[in-house]
């Protein structure tokens, strides 16, 4: 933002001073108010993983916590924007989003996601990322099929990314192979997750969430190196122009992120942290 600095008028009447004092409140408060979101106030990225009529775990937010998670978010006048609409904006693609809004991802591919978080998202219009791993798809007995995932892509609201292949644990895998292997097996983790969910749906993948958070400087140049424009970590603060476009920061939401607590969650106040 443009700082405004004025010339000092040592003889100037206090009438001419008035004048001035009105002038500036009148033409450049206004200008800041009307700024968008910036640099210092963020954007919040929520990630859900999976949903259910009762808490299973504490990855598990009930259907009835969602929807007041989005009454909230309807009501506070928040937009709901696409996370391509953020990264483009990091990117210095695209303005600066309005100053109240939120992302909404979700990670893994649980079939919840198609049978509980799907209905809401239909009924409130919003866009919604998916982060995915394609190994599990119409195979592990928890997540979606492909004809489930082809069906959220096609309805417009869901933008369908990469979450890797088969969601390893980078850290551990570091220390259990050597560094030949190791190479091999995150080139393969990063570029066969984007190329099957590419292959399966007709999609274009350009985004990674970091399987468990877990990343550091070696696959953040990896991921750049093929083809990924962004990716997203694992951090409950908000995401700012500030931070590195391969780590962007998300809030993992759980069943406690109710009312006010949610509130502070959007707003990045004290109890976001915790």
């Amino acid at each position: 933002m443009s700082k405004t600095r004025g010339a000092p008028f040592l003889r100037a009447s206090s009438a001419a001073a008035v004048f001035i004092a009105i002038a500036v409140m009148v033409f450049v408060l206004p200008a800041v108010a009307a700024t968008p979101e910036s640099a210092a106030s963020g954007t919040p990225i929520l990630v859900y993983h999976r949903f259910g009529a009762v808490v299973a775990d504490s990855m598990t937010v009930t259907t009835r916590a969602f929807e007041e998670q989005l009454r909230l978010i309807r009501a506070r006048g928040y937009t709901v924007l696409p996370v391509q609409r953020l990264v483009a904006y990091f990117r210095e693609e695209a303005p600066a989003p309005p100053r109240l809004s939120v992302v909404i991802t979700a990670d893994d591919g649980h079939r919840s996601v198609y049978t509980e978080m799907f209905p809401f998202v239909r009924d409130y219009g919003i866009p919604v990322t998916l982060f995915i791993y394609p190994s599990a798809i119409s195979n592990a007995s928890y997540a979606m099929t492909w004809a489930q995932l082809e069906e959220l892509a096609g309805s417009g609201l869901f933008d369908i990314q990469s979450h890797s292949y088969w969601h390893p644990h980078f850290r551990q895998e570091k220390r259990r192979l050597n560094t030949a292997d190791y190479e091999r097996f995150t080139t393969m983790q990063l570029a066969r997750g984007r190329q099957e969910l590419e292959a399966k749906l007709g999609i274009r993948v350009s985004l990674l969430a970091w399987p468990f958070g877990i990343y550091d400087p070696d696959l953040m140049r990896k991921a750049a190196s093929l083809g990924y424009a962004a990716g997203f970590t694992l951090e409950r603060r908000h995401a700012r122009v500030q931070d590195p476009i391969m780590a962007l920061p998300r809030y993992l939401v759980t069943d406690a992120d109710r009312g006010a607590r949610f509130e502070r969650l959007l707003s990045g106040g004290a109890l976001a942290s915790h």
